[in-house]
């Protein structure tokens, strides 16, 4: 009874009608439970698994495989420890985390071949050429593919050939040969709709309209993605439908039509949006998966500027950016205070937009990055084509301007991103790695030139927009590799630094700023104390996987940093062994103002999928990292946290901002936070922190405290925007 309700679970899934299939699988688990089979038991969780893969809810798809696996190991089924590990590793592969997916492909494929399963092997091998595909090794994907085709065309596989002939044809299109892809996918679509296989045949027209696109024919392109659309809906595959309403968006737009364009690109954004909300409260996985939806929300920006509607193109990027940092927040609020109504976790609308301008006092500078198809050598490849740039005053006027990207990979050969870096590299600032503390870069002759070029694009479009009193708050809301830039240390022509003409923070997005602004009135006057910690013993950790642990290196400076703070806020710091991790943990929820001199690590050690540390001093009850997911279940009370430690304010960039410490900290509750982009020598970060400190004791602005702070370090190192301009202010102000 157990095997044929999981069997008529399995044809529905074939069918698409992944809700009837579940129905199926779990009657089929109930019952293989209660009779103690085990190895029913496994299959009825995997199969569960795989349906809620393919209604794109990976949490739950990953929990039911996990399970799978564990009793497959248990009960030496290496048939369905081999399965689990494929399923697995495609379902790691629709979050994009290609590395993980390789992995356990290729745990899955060692398996196959150690028990001879000829149809595990073809399907590891298919999908281990399916990640490469998204890692961009075409060579692979087509060698993977080549050998996965081969053995189902032995075994008589029809679906198995049908995937790799579609596989192929993808990798070929992106290598440009698009008369092979058209072919490729010809013949997988005779396939599908020989057998019945529905998804298959969705996804070969989608494939198909793809290659006709890139070929110009837009008119073929829609036809044929107007095909996948309906197959999609029919079987209720919401991610299909969210990939051929961006599609057809795509052709539609092409082709001229945008009124049309538009409302399926919107349709798109709510196919996307009940996708999320299946993730539930898993923050990690809504990070991961948006990533995949970036594109629709930039498409939607184009379609609407070429109709010349710059306000509602402001909406869309406002509501493509952050949201699962939103809802985390929102979710947050809901728990701490019974008192407060729930947070909206709707995007804002150009009303509420202006709201936020009127209630922070500042003029709100939100930039996009647009990327486009531009054709060469022959193949349509995606680049960065310019920059959408949004100012909107206190009074609430919204303006809008752009910055042509194109001459940068056309004439000058570099990126955007690589420009962020280089202008980084110019001004000495050191790697990310912690380890070569004492390497300083050295000072490229081209330092001014960098930041100038920068302010070029970034500022000068903008320029005459921007208030004429320094006092008066500019807050950037940037995005992907522009959460690098170093506001303060750009350069106008007249070799003036930024800082000297406006007082700078940045934000994730206007929303989040908003966030922070409730945040910051629902800070309780009862956390009275001041937390400063410098120096502590500091823990070991491995330079690479695999090498001996080696301490961190000390930070004297940070240390007399952190003393001098104290003393200049009636407190004492905890340096040395005093700053452990276990006696910072019980301090910091009690604490009003917290300051940190230690090290920040980057890197997700971890691979919780939220990276970042602050180094503290071990005890025998933990290891002296505070991680940036250790910080995200506190409950803060601070007004205002200093990292000052090296690079606190990077980490994982992503389309829902820097995933990291001060994201961590935010949502722990803190509505300011002070984090620095690169290692700063001690000396100056000494004298920084000590006036920024000073100047706030004289008034409660954060922000003017830092500018004041800045440019007096700045005349101690007149021509070193490294020594100064690394400090950043993410959130309130005040």
């Amino acid at each position: 009874e157990g095997q044929s309700l999981g069997n008529l679970g399995n044809a529905y899934d074939s069918l698409g009608d992944y809700a009837k299939a579940i129905e199926y699988h779990q009657q089929s688990l109930v019952i293989a439970r209660e009779i103690k089979n085990r190895s029913g038991e496994g299959q009825s969780l995997g199969n569960l698994g795989n349906a809620y893969d393919s209604l794109g809810d990976y949490a739950k798809a990953i929990e039911y495989h996990q399970q799978s696996l564990v009793i497959a190991r248990e009960i030496k089924n290496r048939s369905g420890e081999g399965a689990a590990l494929g399923n697995l590793g495609n379902a790691y592969d629709s979050l994009g985390d290609y590395a993980k997916a390789i992995e356990y492909h290729q745990q899955r494929l060692a398996i196959a071949r150690e028990i001879k399963d000829r149809l595990g092997e073809g399907a590891a091998l298919g999908n281990l050429g399916n990640a490469y595909y998204s890692l961009g090794d075409y060579a692979k994907a087509i060698e993977y593919q080549q050998q996965r085709l081969a053995i189902a065309r032995e075994i008589k596989d029809r679906l198995g050939e049908g995937q790799s002939l579609g596989n192929l044809g993808n990798a070929y299109n992106s290598l440009g040969d698009y008369a092979k892809a058209i072919e490729y996918q010809q013949q997988r679509l005779a396939i599908a709709r020989e057998i019945k296989d529905r998804l298959g045949e969705g996804q070969s027209l989608g494939n198909l309209g793809n290659a006709y696109n890139s070929l110009g024919d837009y008119a073929k392109a829609i036809e044929y993605q107007q095909q996948s659309l309906a197959i999609a809906r029919e079987i209720k595959n919401r991610l299909g439908e969210g990939q051929s309403l961006n599609n057809l968006g795509l052709a539609l737009q092409k082709a001229g039509n945008l009124v049309q364009a538009e409302k399926t690109l919107r349709a798109g954004i709510e196919a996307y949006k009940s996708l999320r909300e299946l993730l539930g409260g898993n923050d990690a996985y809504k990070v991961s998966i948006f990533e995949q939806q970036a594109r629709t929300y930039r498409l939607l920006q184009q379609v609407l500027i070429a109709q010349n509607q710059p306000t509602a193109a402001l909406e869309v990027a406002e509501s493509g950016r952050a949201r699962a940092f939103v809802e985390l927040l929102a979710t947050r609020f809901s728990s701490t205070s019974s008192a407060q109504p729930n947070v909206s976790t709707n995007p804002p609308n150009i009303q509420q937009i202006q709201q936020i301008a009127k209630q922070q006092n500042a003029t709100l500078v939100e930039y996009s990055i647009i990327y486009d198809d531009f054709k060469i050598q022959g193949k349509q490849e995606p680049h960065e084509s310019e920059l959408y740039i949004w100012v909107i005053q206190p009074t609430g006027e919204v303006a809008f301007r752009r910055a042509d990207l194109k001459p940068l990979w056309q004439q000058q050969n570099t990126t955007l991103p690589q420009l962020v870096v280089n202008s980084r590299k110019s001004m000495g600032v050191r790697g990310r790695s912690i380890f070569d503390v004492n390497v300083v870069a050295k000072l490229e002759t081209d330092q001014s030139e960098r930041l100038q070029q920068l302010h070029q694009l970034l500022i000068q479009p903008i320029a005459d927009l921007l208030s004429t009193d320094p006092n008066a708050r500019v807050i950037f809301i940037p995005q992907q590799s522009l959460f690098l830039v170093p506001f303060a240390a750009l350069q106008d022509a007249n070799n003036k630094y930024l800082i000297e003409q406006h007082t700078i923070l940045t934000a994730p997005s206007i929303q989040v700023l908003e966030l922070t602004r409730q945040q910051r009135q629902r800070v309780p006057g009862s956390a009275k104390d001041v937390l400063v910690v410098g120096n502590p013993i500091m823990p070991s950790l491995a330079p690479k996987v695999g090498e001996k642990p080696q301490p961190l290196p000390t930070l004297p400076g940070a240390e007399k940093e952190a003393i001098e703070i104290a003393r200049l806020l009636n407190t004492t710091a905890l340096t040395g062994k005093q700053a452990t991790e276990s006696a910072i943990v019980q301090k910091l929820p009690k604490a009003k103002m917290i300051h940190l001199a230690t090290h920040g690590l980057l890197d997700d050690f971890q691979g919780l999928g939220i990276p970042g540390a602050v180094a503290l001093t071990p005890s025998g009850t933990d290891d002296g990292l505070l991680t940036a997911s250790e910080i995200l279940n506190l409950k803060l009370n601070a007004e205002l946290v200093v990292l000052s430690a090296c690079d606190t304010g990077q980490g994982k960039l992503t389309g829902d901002g820097v995933i990291g410490l001060s994201r961590s900290l935010i949502t722990a509750g803190v509505p300011s936070v002070i984090v620095t982009l690169w290692s700063i020598p001690d000396s100056p970060s000494a004298l920084l922190m000590t006036e920024f400190y000073r100047n706030l004791q004289q008034k409660p602005d954060k922000a003017q405290a830092l500018r004041s702070a800045m440019l007096t370090t700045m005349k101690q190192y007149p021509n070193k925007p490294s020594a100064w301009a690394a400090y950043t202010l993410i959130g309130e102000a005040e």
